[in-house]
């Protein structure tokens, strides 16, 4: 029998097993993702009932060598993440993606200390005065998908030109394509159906996190629309088809629920 932990980590995601347990799927700051019994924690006195949930830090302790292993302890690490609105979308969206494309068992304390320091600027949103809207969390999204391509490995270029290496020109306008990153774009022609057209200054901005230009902010969103479909091979999200879906229920709402 193998022990692990304590290690920090989060629940991304649970299901009921049997009539007292859940089965976690956990990620945790040097064991990375992985699934786990948690026994009697749906009995309605378990201490663990309220804490084994999304968004809270937790120091988690556990036991076995399989690809399921079973829960020893899991109790609060700081506060709770309270979200709500776009905020809990965005939320579950960067679970999602940790779902899709980690491996099991393949630390990345980098990728979780990125995770952490999302889920906590989308809880200090959530806990502003006004709603957040999509356009306050979409600047999260895209510093944590940057990380997240680049922890686990992917070749996402920012600064240079592609082929040539030759730095990004602010002045200049681009086609990227996910195989080529960055290739200079003659003036008045349109992208093909795997690139996107963008400005050198959004390839500095995103490089350095920063998405607060709205032209910045829509053509970062596209290309990593773009790149995370290639590498998540055609696949869609949950959480954007909810997203459209509460679109078509509620119209006012597309700014607040749209990824």
């Amino acid at each position: 029998m193998s022990n692990g932990g304590p290690d920090r980590g989060y629940v991304l995601h649970s299901y009921p097993y049997k009539e007292t347990s859940l089965i976690l799927q956990l990620f945790t700051e040097h064991q990375g993702r992985f699934g786990a019994v948690a026994k009697g924690a749906r009995r309605p006195k378990s201490a663990s009932r309220a804490v084994l949930v999304p968004f809270q830090p937790l120091s988690l302790s556990w036991f076995g060598r399989g690809e399921l292993k079973t829960l020893k302890a899991g109790e609060p690490d700081g506060p709770a993440f309270p979200l709500a609105g776009a905020a809990l979308l965005a939320a579950f969206y960067l679970n999602e993606l940790l779902l899709k494309l980690t491996h099991r068992d393949d630390p990345h304390p980098g990728l979780y200390a990125a995770y952490h320091e999302a889920i906590s600027e989308l809880r200090a949103l959530s806990r502003s005065r006004t709603k957040p809207a999509a356009d306050a969390v979409e600047p999260v999204l895209r510093r944590f998908e940057v990380r997240l391509l680049r922890e686990l490995g992917y070749a996402l270029e920012l600064a240079r030109e592609g082929e040539s290496h030759v730095p990004i020109a602010a002045e200049r306008e681009y086609f990227y394509y996910v195989e080529r990153g960055a290739v200079p774009a003659p003036s008045h022609e349109e992208p093909r159906a795997n690139a996107v057209k963008l400005r050198g200054l959004t390839l500095q901005h995103l490089e350095r996190g920063e998405l607060t230009d709205p032209v910045t902010a829509t053509q970062a969103k596209q290309l990593m629309r773009l790149i995370l479909h290639h590498v998540l091979n055609g696949e869609e999200l949950s959480t954007r088809n909810l997203a459209r879906d509460l679109q078509r229920i509620d119209p006012k709402r597309t700014e607040e629920a749209k990824r």
